[in-house]
Parts: C-alpha cells; structure tokens; sequence
C-alpha cells in the first residue's frame, strides 16, 4: 500500500525539519526561490482563470497545481518551514539549535520574497505589455486586490488587525496540512491528491498566505494599487507571517508531534505481546 501511518510521516516530518537546519545556504535559497517563484505564477494562474471565466472556484480548483509542483520538486516554503523545523528542535535533534531555526527561517523567507518578486515583476511587464499601455483586465483585478487586503484591515482597525492574523492562523493551518498530506503517500498520485484538498480549501477562503501576498502586493504595487509599501508591511506581510508561524506550528506540526511521534515513541518501547502489567515494562 501506498499509505503511510501517521506514526511513520510523524518521524518524515521530523527528518524532513532536522535536514533544513543543517542545509547549506546556497541550497536553502535556490529552493525557496523557486518555490516562491512558483507558487506566484500559480496565483497569477488563478486569477487569470478567475477573471476570464468569472468563477472564482474555479480559479481555486486550479491554484494547487503549483503548489503540487513545488514541493514534488523539493522547494521550500516559509510556511513549510514554519511548521517541520521547530519540530527537530522540540525533538532534542544533534545540533539543532535555536539559531539554526532561525537562520532557516530568514534564509527562507529571503528566497521566497524574491522568487515571488521575480513574478511579480514578469506579470506587470506582461499585462502591460512592458508598461506601454494601461494594464488589462487581469493586470487590474491583480493591481486592487492588494487594496482590500491592507486598506480593508485598516479602516477596521484592531478589529481588522485580529481578522487578518486569524485568516494566517487560518490559512497555513490548511497549507500546513498540504504539507504533511505530502507525507501520507509513497506514490506521486497519492502525494498529489491529498495535497490538493487543504490547498483548496485556503485559496477559495481567501486566507492570508504570506508567500502568495509576496507576489500580489509587490505585483499590485507595480500596477498602480492604491496603497503603500507600509500599508503592505504593516496592514498584511508581518501580522500574516506571525499568524502563518502560529497557525502550522500550532494546529498541524505540535498536534500530529504531540499525538503520534510521542505515542508512537512510547508504543515501540514495549515488547510486542507485553501483559497490560507495569511489570512488562522495561526499566529504562
């Protein structure tokens, strides 16, 4: 069978963080370049269907496809990371400190937001037809959706504020889970289907991707969007990369670590027809 026990992806994930932290610099930002290139030309992708055909499920129904992309090609995404290296570190790994979380994270979230720049960049040139005419149609829906997002939060305010960072918590609660979901399977159609499902799901619901927001405000920016570098940072990027953080450690890495590796840890300790007895146990 193709299926992999939550037990068995539970010490993937754990392998999979261990071996980010102690991965080179170069590498580490290749990958997170090329993931969040990717990821960005999924998202223009799906805005394109979105305008074009004026369905919106449509345009999520697709989007997974350059997330399936990204990962079977082993690219990073902060979000990932988010999620698998803390859980090396909380394991007691060799050599995984709290500086080399750190340094994976910044490195990163460094290619990310340049892969997803390099899109975004590409996207103006095409919709603009290298800025020589007013942008077309999908240049002007990719041009204002930076707008609700930042200026929408704002005029709400601290209520804004805790909306935006529970549609992050939100959203790579669901990315995340496409993550491990990746994990479940040895096959690649097994792989794909099962991350295809929580892709869907935060796409359509509109959650804050801080790897996707890398790509349409930077891209919106460029379009003539109606708001600021600042408006970006603040009103979207940072409270949406806090809440991406909380929502994949929380609700998927710590959960499946807490329930299956821990359970599991202790499972194998004991003899394989032990006595429900405290005698059966070994002295450790």
């Amino acid at each position: 069978m193709s299926y992999v026990t939550p037990a068995d992806f539970a010490r993937k994930m754990i392998d999979a963080g261990e071996a980010k932290v102690f991965m080179s610099t170069r590498d580490t930002l290749i990958r997170a370049y090329m993931a969040g290139a990717i990821l960005a030309l999924a998202a223009a992708f799906a805005v394109t269907v979105t305008v074009n055909t004026g369905e919106p499920l449509l345009g999520a129904l697709l989007f997974p496809v350059g997330f399936c992309m990204l990962y079977l090609l082993g690219f990073d995404l902060l979000t990932g990371v988010f999620t698998l290296v803390p859980l090396a570190l909380i394991d007691r790994r060799p050599g995984v400190k709290v500086r080399g979380m750190l340094r994976n994270w910044g490195l990163v979230f460094l290619g990310n937001f340049a892969g997803a720049f390099t899109v975004a960049l590409f996207m103006a040139i095409i919709v603009t037809f290298g800025w020589s005419e007013a942008p077309n149609a999908v240049g002007e829906k990719i041009g204002h959706i930076g707008e609700g997002r930042t200026l929408g939060y704002a005029a709400h305010g601290a209520a804004g504020m805790l909306t935006l960072f529970v549609r992050a918590v939100m959203c790579n609660w669901m990315v995340s889970t496409g993550v491990v979901a990746a994990m479940m399977s040895t096959s690649v159609s097994g792989k794909i289907m099962a991350m295809w499902m929580p892709i869907l799901v935060f796409f359509y619901m509109g959650f804050e991707h801080s790897i996707v927001n890398m790509f349409l405000f930077p891209a919106g920016l460029l379009l003539g969007g109606n708001f600021t570098i600042m408006d970006y940072m603040i009103w979207n990027e940072i409270p949406t990369v806090l809440g991406n953080l909380v929502g994949g450690l929380t609700f998927v890495g710590a959960m499946i670590y807490a329930t299956h590796h821990r359970t599991g840890a202790e499972r194998d300790r004991l003899p394989a027809a032990a006595p429900a007895t405290p005698a059966a146990v070994p002295a450790e």
